[in-house]
C-alpha cells in the first residue's frame, strides 16, 4: 500500500491509533513510512510518552512546561534506562550460572494484594524467582522486621502512582532489581527503607517520604523520575557510580542527597551500563548550547551607559560625562582649603589672553623627549591611549566554555569524568541542603536546579565536584560552599538570587569556575577567603549588592578574563591579608571602587579594564599593598587610582585616562567612622550592608552564619613573617611608568603624609595641573616624569611640602611649569612651552634650584618671589618670544636669603634666524624614559601584601571630594 495513496494528514489520524509494537514494525517498512511515523512526534509519540505509568513528562520536575526536543526520542531513552538492571547476565563466564541469571523470556509474574496469590509482600518474596516480576496492588504493605532482597527481581505498583505504598526496609543481597511506581514510607524501627552494599537497584516512579536510600559501594543505583520529600534524601557511601535522573527533592531536614567517601576500587557489573546510559544524555556544558539555561539581563541593561563592546561604537570622554551628569569637567573644584585648581596667577591669566603666546620660530623643539613614543601614531595610523582623546572602545570578550576547556587540560579531565554520583536535571527546593559531598567524595550535577535551600552544593575535605548548567538560586546562605581542600570545575552554571555570596571558597579548596553567570546577590558574588585558592575565569559577574569578588583572609585566587559590572559595590575586593592574581577582567559600571584594595591586601593586578565606574577606577585604602601593573582605568565618575596614606602599592605601566576628576590622588585622610574597627572589632559584623559577615559553618555546627568562626580562620594563616620573608621589602610606594592623561581635574594629585616616589610617569592633556602636591611631609620624589599640555601649570607645590624634582620634562602646560613653594630640590629638569613661568619660587621655601634648562612663553623664566631660602645657580634661560618683556630671572629686592650664581641667559640678537633655532642638547630633552611597555615584570617583586575594610566615606564638598567619593568596598 503507497503512502501517496492518501493525504498525508488522514494517514497521520489512522496510524494514531496503533500501539508502540504496531508503530516500531510501520517505521521498518520502508523509508517513506518510517518518515510518516517519525512525523508523528507532537500526536501519538507524545501521548505514548505521557500514557506510561512509569514515566513523567521528560522535563519533569524542573521545567515541565518545556517540551522535549522529541517525543519519540524521549521515550527510546526511557526503553533504554528500564532495560540496564537486567543486562548483567552476559558477563558472566560460567555457562551453569549463565542460565540462572540470563533474564529469560518465561519469567514469571506474581501478584500481592487482597484476593491475589499472596496477601503479603514477605509471602511473595520467599518464592519469586530470578528475574520475576513482583506486581503489588494499590494497598499499605507493612513489614514489622527487615525484609531481603535474595534474587534479582522486579517489583512493581499497579496503578496510579501513590496507591502502592511500602513500609518497610528492604536490603538488597542480589546483585540486580527494579523497583518502579511506589510510596516508600519508614516504618516504626528505622528511617532507612531500602539499601544495598554490593548490587545495583533500579528506581523508576517513586516517592520517598519521611524515608532514606542508602547505597554503598561497589554498590550502584540509578534513580530516574523519583521524588523525596518531608525530610527524605539518598545516601551515596564510596559508590564508583550511581545515577539520579530527573529526580525531586524537596523539605530535606540536612543534605538531600550525600555524597561521602572515595570510590571503591572493586566495581559491579552495572558500571559500565551505566557509563553507557550517561553518555546518551546530551553533554552539557562542552557542546556550547545552551538550550533552556536561563539568561542574564543583557549586558548594560541594568542602568547606566552600555559598556564597549566588540560591536559597540567608540564612546567619548564627553559623551560619558553628559551621561552622568558631570559638570565641565570639574573645572573650578575646590580641592583644598588653601589650594584651588580652578584659581590662576596673574602670569597665567595674561598668557591666556595672548592668541598665539609662544611662536613656533621661537620655541625650543622638545618633541623627542624620552616618552614621546608614547604620543606618536601607531604605524596602523591608530593613537596610543596616552594620547588619544577618546577613551577605549573595545575591550576583551570572555572565553567560551570549549575554548577553555582547550587551555586547561585539567578542566577538560573533569568536564569529561563520570565517577561518583551523577545527578542530572533534578529539582532541589524547599529545604536545608541540596548535594553534600565530604571524604574525597566525588560527584557531577549537570542541568539541576536547586532553589529555596539553605545552600545548594557544599564539597568539604577533598572532595571533587563537577558543576554544569545548573540552576542556584534563592538559597537563604551561600549557593556553593567548597572547604577543607576540595576542587572540581564549576562551569556554564547560573548562580543568582542567593542571601550570601554565590560561591564560598575557604580552607585550601581550590576548583575551577569558568564561564559562569553570577549575579543578582544579596550580598558578594564570589568569596574567597581563609587560605581559599580556585581559578576563576570567564564569568560574567554582575548586579551583586556587595562585592562581585571578595578576597579576604588570605585568600589566594585566580582571577582573569571575567565581566565584573553593574555591582552596588566593588567590583573586586582584597582586604584582611587577601591576595591573589587579577588579570584580563573587564570591571566596569559598579556603583564603587571598581578594585578596592585596603588593610594588608596584597595581590597582582595586571592588564584589567576598570571603566565606567560610578565612583573611584581604583581605590588603595589604608594599610593596602599589591603590583597594579599594565591596567586600562578610564572614565570613572571619581578618581581613576585613589590611594590613601599608609598604603604601599606599585602601580607600574598602567593608563589612567578620561576619569572625571583626579587621575592618582594619593590621600592623607584616615578613616576615622571605622576607628574603632582597625583597632581590634570587626565593623562589618552588625551593618547589614558593610563587611561580610563570613562565618563557615562549623564542621560540627550547621549555622552557615556561624560569626564564631571568623577568629577560627586565623589559625589557617601564615604568620605575617612567613607570609612576607620571602619578598623584597616595600618601604615606598610607587608610581612608575604610568600614562595618566585626559582627566577632569589633576593628573597626580597628593596630599601624604607618607613617602612617595613618582618615576618615568606621562601626565599629559589633564584639565588641572600635571601633578600638585599639598600635604608631604614626607619626601615625595618626581624623577624622569614628562608633563605636557595640562590645562593649569604643570607641578604645583605647596609650602611645607617635601618634594624633589630631578630629569623631569615639563611642557606646554597651561599655567607655570613649576610652582613651588615647599622644601626640597628642582635639579636637572626642562621646563618649555609653559604660559606662566617657567619655575616661580615663592613663600618660605627652602629650595635649590640647579642645572635646570627653562624657556617661558609669557612669565619669567625663573621668578623667585617673598623671602626664599635656597640658591639658584647653574640654570640655563632660554629667551621665549621677543614680545614678553619680562626678565627672565627675576628675584624681589630685600630678600637676600636666595644665592643666585653662575646662570646662562640666551637672548635673541640680530644675528638669530630661524635657520639656527636653539635645541635641548646633551643631554636630549628630559625625561631620558623608557616605554612602560618595555619593562619587565621581573625587575619588581612577584607577590606584594593586601586588606577588608567594612566601609570608608568620605565627605563631598563642592562636588568633587576632599577624600574618595564613596570608597566603601562591598
Amino acid at each position: 500500500m503507497e503512502v501517496s495513496s492518501l493525504p498525508v494528514e488522514l494517514w497521520r489520524v489512522i496510524l494514531a491509533y496503533l500501539p508502540l509494537p504496531d508503530l516500531g514494525r510501520c517505521c521498518q517498512v520502508c523509508r517513506a513510512w518510517r518518515e510518516l511515523i517519525l512525523s508523528l512526534d507532537n500526536t501519538r509519540w507524545r501521548e505514548l510518552c505521557l500514557g506510561c505509568p512509569e514515566c513523567r513528562h521528560p522535563n519533569w520536575p524542573g521545567r515541565p512546561h518545556v517540551e522535549p526536543p522529541s517525543w519519540r526520542e524521549a521515550l527510546r531513552q526511557h526503553a533504554l534506562a528500564t532495560r540496564t538492571w537486567a543486562q548483567n547476565g552476559t558477563e558472566l563466564q560460567s555457562s551453569a550460572c549463565l542460565l540462572f541469571f540470563r533474564r529469560r523470556k518465561d519469567r514469571r509474574v506474581w501478584h500481592v494484594g487482597p484476593g491475589c496469590e499472596f496477601e503479603t509482600l514477605r509471602g511473595a518474596l520467599g518464592v519469586v524467582g530470578p528475574y520475576d516480576r513482583v506486581v503489588l496492588h494499590p494497598g499499605v504493605y507493612e513489614e514489622q522486621a527487615e525484609v531481603a532482597l535474595k534474587v534479582p527481581m522486579e517489583l512493581v505498583g499497579l496503578g496510579r502512582l501513590g496507591e502502592v505504598a511500602l513500609l518497610v526496609c528492604m536490603e538488597q543481597q542480589c546483585p540486580t532489581a527494579r523497583l518502579c511506581n511506589l510510596v516508600f514510607m519508614p516504618p516504626w524501627f528505622s528511617t532507612v527503607v531500602y539499601k544495598t552494599s554490593w548490587g545495583h537497584v533500579q528506581l523508576d516512579n517513586c516517592n520517598f517520604e519521611g524515608a532514606h536510600l542508602q547505597v554503598r559501594g561497589p554498590g550502584t543505583c540509578q534513580a530516574r523520575f523519583c521524588s523525596f520529600s518531608q525530610g527524605s534524601s539518598a545516601q551515596l557511601l564510596g559508590v564508583v557510580l550511581s545515577l539520579l535522573d530527573s529526580c525531586d527533592f524537596s523539605g530535606s531536614d540536612a543534605s538531600s542527597v550525600t555524597v561521602e567517601g572515595p570510590p571503591v576500587s572493586e566495581r559491579n557489573w552495572a558500571c559500565k551500563h551505566l557509563v553507557a546510559l550517561a553518555r546518551t544524555f546530551p553533554s552539557c556544558g562542552v557542546s556550547g548550547d545552551h538550550g533552556s539555561f536561563p539568561a542574564g539581563p543583557p549586558a548594560g541593561s541594568a542602568g547606566g551607559p552600555r559598556p564597549p563592546g566588540n560591536n559597540a561604537k567608540p564612546v567619548s570622554a564627553d559623551d560619558w560625562r553628559r551621561r552622568i551628569g558631570v559638570d565641565a569637567v570639574c573645572q573650578g573644584t575646590v580641592i583644598d582649603a588653601a589650594w584651588s585648581d580652578g584659581e590662576r596667577s596673574e602670569a597665567e591669566d595674561d598668557g591666556r589672553d595672548t592668541k598665539n603666546p609662544f611662536a613656533l620660530d621661537y620655541k625650543i623643539p622638545c618633541d623627542h623627549h624620552g616618552l614621546a613614543h608614547l604620543l606618536k601614531a601607531r604605524p596602523d595610523g591608530s593613537l596610543p591611549p596616552a594620547s588619544c582623546p577618546d577613551p577605549p572602545s573595545v575591550t576583551p570578550e570572555p572565553l567560551t566554555l570549549q575554548q577553555e576547556l582547550e587551555r586547561d587540560p585539567e578542566a577538560q579531565t573533569l568536564a569529561a569524568s563520570a565517577l561518583g554520583c551523577l545527578i542530572r536535571r533534578c529539582l532541589f527546593r524547599e529545604g536545608k541542603g541540596g548535594v553534600h559531598l565530604s571524604n574525597y567524595g566525588q560527584a557531577r550535577l549537570e542541568g539541576n536546579i536547586f532553589r529555596g535551600l539553605n545552600y545548594a552544593v557544599r564539597c568539604i575535605q577533598n572532595s571533587t565536584i563537577v558543576m554544569l548548567r545548573n540552576e542556584v538560586c534563592e538559597c537563604r546562605a551561600s549557593g556553593v560552599f567548597l572547604r577543607l581542600s576540595a576542587q572540581g570545575l564549576i562551569a556554564e552554571n547560573n548562580i543568582h538570587s542567593n542571601g550570601e555570596a554565590g560561591l564560598d571558597i575557604r580552607k585550601g579548596a581550590d576548583p575551577i569556575i569558568v564561564c559562569n553567570k553570577i549575579h543578582s546577590g544579596l550580598r558578594s558574588g564570589v568569596v574567597v577567603l581563609g587560605n581559599g585558592k580556585g581559578s576563576i575565569r570567564s564569568n560574567h559577574i554582575y548586579n551583586n549588592k556587595e562585592a562581585g569578588v571578595y578576597i579576604l583572609f588570605s585568600g589566594n585566587p585566580v582571577v582573569s578574563g571575567n565581566h565584573i559590572f553593574q555591582g552596588q559595590a566593588a567590583g573586586i575586593a582584597i582586604n584582611e591579608n587577601g591576595r591573589g592574581i587579577i588579570t584580563e577582567n573587564v570591571i566596569r559600571e559598579n556603583q564603587w571602587g571598581g578594585v578596592d584594595i585596603r588593610r594588608g591586601g596584597d595581590p597582582i593586578l595586571r592588564n584589567n579594564y576598570i571603566c565606567y565606574g560610578y565612583s573611584d577606577g581604583m581605590v588603595v585604602g589604608e594599610r593596602g599593598r599589591g603590583l597594579i601593573e599594565g591596567n586600562h582605568v578610564y572614565c570613572n565618575k571619581g578618581c581613576g587610582v585613589w590611594v590613601m596614606s599608609s598604603s604601599l602599592p606599585q602601580l607600574l605601566g598602567n593608563y589612567i585616562t578620561h576619569n572625571c576628576m583626579y587621575g592618582l590622588a594619593v590621600f592623607c585622610r584616615k578613616d576615622q567612622e571605622n576607628a574603632e574597627g582597625r583597632d581590634g572589632g570587626w565593623q562589618g559584623q552588625d551593618d547589614g550592608g558593610g563587611g561580610e559577615r563570613r562565618g563557615a559553618e562549623g564542621e560540627a555546627q550547621e549555622n552557615l552564619n556561624e560569626e564564631g568562626e571568623l577568629f577560627a580562620w586565623e589559625s589557617d594563616l601564615d604568620s605575617e613573617d612567613e607570609r612576607y620573608s620571602a619578598r623584597r621589602s616595600v618601604s615606598v610606594a610607587l608610581v612608575e611608568s604610568n600614562c595618566m592623561s585626559y582627566n577632569g581635574a589633576v593628573g597626580l594629585y597628593v596630599k601624604s603624609s607618607e613617602p612617595l616616589n613618582v618615576f618615568a610617569n606621562l601626565l599629559n592633556n589633564n584639565c588641572g595641573a600635571g601633578v600638585a602636591v599639598l600635604q608631604s611631609t614626607q619626601l615625595t620624589r618626581l624623577v624622569t616624569n614628562c608633563v605636557l599640555g595640562n590645562g593649569r601649570g604643570g607641578v604645583a607645590v605647596e609650602r611645607d611640602c617635601r618634594v624633589e624634582l630631578r630629569g623631569n620634562g615639563v611642557y606646554d602646560n597651561g599655567g607655570h611649569g613649576v610652582s613651588f613653594a615647599g622644601h626640597g630640590q628642582i635639579v636637572e629638569n626642562d621646563v618649555v612651552g609653559n604660559c606662566g613661568c617657567g619655575v616661580q619660587v615663592s613663600g618660605c621655601a627652602d629650595v635649590k634650584v640647579l642645572r635646570n634648562r627653562v624657556q617661558a612663553a609669557q612669565g619669567c623664566g625663573i621668578a623667585v618671589l617673598g623671602p626664599v631660602k635656597g640658591v639658584v645657580h647653574d640654570n640655563l634661560l632660554f629667551q621665549g618670544h621677543p614680545g614678553n618683556k619680562k626678565a627672565l630671572l627675576h628675584m624681589d629686592a630685600g630678600h637676600e636669603s636666595c644665592v643666585l650664581r653662575n646662570n646662562n641667559i640666551l637672548r635673541h640678537d640680530n644675528s638669530w634666524t630661524s635657520a639656527s633655532p636653539w635645541a635641548l642638547e646633551n643631554p636630549p630633552p628630559r625625561p631620558l624614559a623608557s616605554s612602560p611597555t618595555s619593562l619587565s615584570s621581573s625587575q619588581y617583586p612577584s607577590r606584594l601584601g593586601i586588606s577588608v575594610t567594612n566601609r570608608i566615606g568620605a565627605t563631598v564638598e563642592s562636588g568633587c571630594h576632599s577624600g574618595s567619593m564613596f570608597c566603601s568596598i562591598l
